[in-house]
């Protein structure tokens, strides 16, 4: 299975990718909007964990953008920022506030892809 990784940031890429790596996940990394959507059509991901805060787009335009191409695709928001009462992120299958604790976001992942 293949995971999507949106975020500008460098250290959550090589946490997230690491971390979800040791899971047996296939993982692949875009840094920012342009990257993604081009990642997005040539990896065909099972799955996209996107930042909202990317320095050239916007998260949620993103994810309206993945949904329209591929709207069963399990779409996780993640983001430093409490986005929860922004009604554009409930698009999204799931919203996991940034943490060097992947836990929760492991096991959200595991449970959109049939694995728990």
């Amino acid at each position: 299975m293949k995971i999507l990784v949106v975020d500008d940031d460098l250290h959550i890429q090589r946490l997230y990718k690491e971390e979800l790596t040791e899971e047996g996940y296939e993982v692949v990394v875009a840094a920012n909007g342009a990257e993604a959507m081009e990642m997005f059509e040539r990896e065909s991901p099972d799955l996209v964990t996107l930042d909202i805060r990317l320095p050239d787009a916007d998260g949620i335009y993103l994810l309206r953008q993945m949904k329209e191409k591929r709207p069963k695709l399990p779409i996780v928001m993640s983001t430093a920022y409490d986005y929860r009462n922004d009604f554009s992120v409930w698009a999204s299958e799931a919203y996991i506030v940034k943490s060097s604790d992947l836990v929760e976001l492991k096991s959200m992942i595991r449970k959109l892809l049939g694995r728990e």
